[in-house]
């Protein structure tokens, strides 16, 4: 490897879990906001037993598979010089888990991710809370508090009428969505479980249409599609109205069928949500039980806490190829 290489690899997080242990400490030291009563908080905690059970059962999750998987992709590696990333093993699960440890795979999703970061730099560059403070502090983002029983993480974006483009642009909010998407994959129990995203469009306004160009649908489909080392289990748009047909439009071009069948429109049917999230999980006022409830302060409260973890997100944002690579 580059000198440039083993700074990323000793910097990235140490062996051991060594990074993990020192994201726990400092989650035990920091207050968590409460949304609905409930504390919100990232999970950094190694896998229980039973999760680790579903993992060797739904990604092949084996010691011996695990070992292999973390030899070949580390070999493959350090074939490639100009990325630059940390080789710890809770560094390369964050791919090899969406891959189900299959390490050929890990390091195509991985080469995608890291080639998508440095040509879109205007959606990827320098990632970090104190950039993304506009998109964080508009309200239109929010991480869910309680992990659904089925281990996945919610996320719930209300871009209708909370969404404000003089304020915060189309590129800011998917900004925002890598960011917090990206604070997800270093969730253990995330990686093996995945990610499930309400999209609330309720208030979208012919004027909020116009913001949408095919080029930024290429790109989002670009990166959900192909680079995200995340197992996105679901899209689910609700309140949509009739001229959000013109803004699935854009992507509807973009998008493989794979992922066409993970889109769910439930409209105002919240019954409908039932198969996907729990009641606990669910705001009330999709038909759940979490009192969701307007907090003026709250999204303040998420960026005081996520500030708190400013220096991991710029460490991360330094990975990746040291020189934009061709396709």
């Amino acid at each position: 490897m580059t000198s440039q290489a083993e700074a990323a690899q000793n910097g990235g997080g140490g062996g051991g879990g060594s990074r993990r242990a020192r994201l726990r400490e400092k989650l035990n030291s920091v207050s968590h906001p409460m949304i609905g009563g409930l504390p919100f908080s990232l999970d950094f905690n190694e896998l229980s037993d039973e999760w680790k059970a579903y993992a060797a059962e739904e990604l092949r999750e084996t010691p011996e598979n695990v070992e292999e998987g973390l030899k070949i992709l580390r070999e493959k590696l350090a074939g490639e010089p100009d990325l630059v990333v940390p080789t710890t093993q809770e560094h390369l699960e964050k791919f090899l888990r969406p891959c189900k440890w299959y390490p050929d795979s890990a390091f195509e999703l991985m080469k995608r991710f890291y080639k998508y970061r440095a040509s879109h730099p205007k959606y990827c560059q320098d990632l970090t809370p104190t950039n993304e403070r506009t998109v964080i502090m508009s309200g239109v983002l929010s991480p869910l508090p309680r992990i659904n029983d089925d281990g996945v993480r919610v996320f719930l974006i209300e871009a209708g009428k909370k969404w404000k483009p003089k304020e915060v642009t189309l590129d800011q909010m998917f900004r925002g969505v890598i960011f917090y998407l990206e604070a997800a994959i270093s969730e253990p129990r995330a990686q093996v479980c995945g990610v499930r995203v309400i999209v609330d469009m309720d208030g979208l306004s012919l004027s909020q249409v116009t913001h949408f160009t095919p080029s930024f649908a290429g790109a989002v489909a670009e990166f959900v599609q192909r680079c995200l080392p995340c197992r996105l289990k679901g899209i689910h748009i609700v309140n949509q109205p009739i001229i959000f047909n013109m803004v699935f439009a854009f992507f509807k071009p973009f998008l493989h069928e794979k992922m066409r069948k993970r889109i769910v429109f439930h409209g105002t049917n919240w019954g409908s949500l039932k198969p996907f999230f729990d009641a606990a999980t669910l705001p009330k006022k999709y038909g759940g039980e979490l009192d969701f409830a307007e907090d003026p302060v709250l999204s303040e409260k998420f960026f005081s806490y996520v500030m708190n973890f400013e220096d991991e997100f710029l460490a991360s944002s330094k990975n990746g190829y040291v020189k934009p690579q061709k396709s």
